[in-house]
């Protein structure tokens, strides 16, 4: 039987390395490539068009979810699972949006991970019951798309003027959406809004 051809992206090299390693002890699984960063990973998927990648949730360059939509360009046979320690039920829904087929924590065990790849090759979907059940009690998220994307900028500590410039408005639609984030969040400021919808992985 040919073996799963399966690329690793992880940009802590320890971790990267481990990977590779457990999953090549399995006789049907082999480690194509690895990467260090989401530009990388594109690029390898895109260069060995694997069967499985799978990618830490947050990489410079890309995360994880950026590269599942890349990667659904430029090698719709891959199947893309995010691997992750910041299990936030907003990150979840948003990478099942992306077209992620599995979502797990990095505490998951070697060969329930090697078992997951396994299933994920074969068309099967895999969630974490945990995050799934965390993500059904967070809800929706209230924010739209804009808002969110003010709110963790500012969150970063990014003055007004400047995430106005890097977003293309004036200051005063930047303070517009974060007070409109700041009263759905229910929070007194942008501060707390974005500390809470960072917790609830939604930005």
């Amino acid at each position: 039987m040919p073996k799963i051809r399966v690329i690793v992206a992880d940009d802590e090299r320890l971790l990267r390395d481990a990977l590779q390693a457990i999953l090549s002890l399995h006789e049907d699984l082999e480690v194509v490539a690895v990467a260090a960063d989401g530009a990388e990973a594109v690029a390898q998927i895109a260069r060995f068009t694997p069967d499985v990648a799978v990618l830490d949730l947050q990489m410079p360059t890309l995360d994880g979810i950026a590269v599942t939509e890349q990667s659904a360009k430029d090698s719709p046979g891959t199947r893309c699972m995010i691997l992750t320690s910041h299990a936030r039920p907003g990150y979840l829904k948003r990478a099942l949006a992306a077209g992620a087929r599995s979502f797990i924590p990095k505490t998951t065990s070697a060969d329930d991970l090697a078992a997951i790849i396994r299933r994920v090759h074969d068309g099967q979907r895999y969630v974490d019951p945990e995050l799934s059940a965390e993500a059904i009690a967070a809800g929706d998220s209230p924010l739209t798309a804009r808002e969110a994307d003010i709110l963790e900028m500012a969150s970063q500590g990014t003055p007004i003027d400047e995430i106005a410039a890097r977003a293309h408005l004036s200051k005063g639609t930047v303070r517009n959406y974060l007070s409109s984030a700041a009263i759905k969040l229910d929070a007194p400021n942008r501060h707390v809004a974005a500390e809470i919808a960072r917790t609830k992985g939604w930005i």
